[in-house]
């Protein structure tokens, strides 16, 4: 049984939820979205998305969207990730996200334990908040949602890395994918792209 998430940590004031995916992917962008809950807000799906299945978020994205009070999807590329680093462009992905937002929160819950001061709305980083917040939560399966969709996508230009299944995870169909085909615009080279483990022979 999971744990009862809490809807806010700060119930008297605009409070954004925060998270992003795809940050251990070895193509595509980092996606992050924040999201701002109504009070009234409960699902009884709502979770870390890691711990939902793909239909499961596919349910939960369009019932997000639609009530939430704001929401907002922010990409930061590869390229620019192999110019920042994969950390800066998460916590840059999460400050975008918050910018786009049509209403501007009062304080921000961030998965995670690492975020710089955007603006100066306060905010507070929550060691796996995914599990522990709704608006953190929604913000999970926003990221992963629209992350998922995007390297879908992108499998139909480069169809030889099994993205559509794999989403640009580090798996055996992937790497072996490089490997036949090498690299595309979209691979991060700044990535261990290839498993390099020492094959001793005896």
């Amino acid at each position: 049984m999971k744990a009862q998430l809490k809807l806010f940590m700060h119930p008297d004031i605009v409070e954004a939820g925060c998270d992003e995916a795809g940050r251990g992917c070895l193509a595509g962008p980092v996606v992050a979205a924040a999201v701002i809950l109504p009070s009234t807000f409960n699902h009884p799906f709502l979770n870390d998305s890691k711990q939902l299945s793909e239909k499961q978020r596919n349910i939960l994205r369009p019932i997000i969207e639609g009530e939430a009070l704001a929401w907002a999807v922010s990409v930061v590329d590869n390229q620019e990730i192999d110019e920042i680093n994969i950390l800066n462009a998460s916590i840059i992905a999460m400050q975008r996200a918050v910018a786009q937002l049509p209403t501007v929160p009062e304080h921000l819950l961030i998965d995670g334990n690492r975020f710089k001061p955007y603006k100066k709305i306060p905010h507070t980083c929550v060691i796996k908040g995914d599990g522990k917040y709704m608006s953190i939560a929604a913000a999970s399966i926003l990221a992963k949602t629209h992350h998922d969709e995007l390297m879908q996508n992108l499998s139909k230009e480069y169809p030889g890395y099994g993205w559509d299944k794999n989403k640009g995870y580090p798996t055996k169909m992937h790497r072996a994918g490089i490997e036949r085909l090498g690299t595309t615009p979209y691979h991060r080279l700044t990535f261990r792209l290839l498993d390099t483990q020492l094959k001793l022979e005896f």
